[in-house]
């Protein structure tokens, strides 16, 4: 009988400088262009009534995640108030769903949701990319242990 060994993990080797200097940057413009388009896209489909419950998800994101970042004073003054007329807004389409099985927005809430997406640009633009990451954390966690909160479609 062989004795028993212990399966040493092989780690990927990585330059740690260039780690630190991605961890402190602020994101790449590109990727966060990318967010923007989908989250555009999804504001697009909603506009014309053509929205899905994945669109409503997407921007529901959106919102969670500036709220995240607002009550931890990255634009805390003027965030808030948008962050409550877009919930209020996708609340209300959620509710329109559910009875009609159509997802669209209001004039207002078409409104309210064009200018979160603003600012969730300037909040996400303006902090490193580290940061970022950490905050879209925290909403996760957020989001589980408050599941009972949280607005879902079912």
């Amino acid at each position: 009988m062989s004795r028993k060994r212990t399966k040493r993990k092989q780690w990927a080797l990585i330059n740690t400088i260039t780690h630190a200097i991605v961890g402190a940057s602020i994101t790449h413009r590109e990727r966060l262009d990318k967010l923007r388009l989908m989250e555009y896209s999804a504001l697009e489909a909603l506009t014309k009534g053509q929205g899905t419950i994945h669109d409503w998800r997407t921007l529901v994101d959106v919102l969670n995640l500036s709220e995240t970042m607002a009550r931890h004073n990255i634009g805390k003054d003027e965030v808030m108030p948008v962050c409550q007329k877009a919930q209020d807004a996708l609340h209300q389409a959620a509710e329109r769903y559910q009875k009609t099985m159509k997802m669209g927005l209001s004039g207002e809430g078409i409104k309210a949701v064009r200018e979160l997406i603003e600012y969730a640009d300037l909040q996400q633009s303006s902090i490193p990319r580290a940061d970022f990451e950490k905050y879209i954390q925290k909403t996760k966690d957020y989001i589980k242990s408050n599941g009972n909160l949280v607005v879902e479609i079912k």
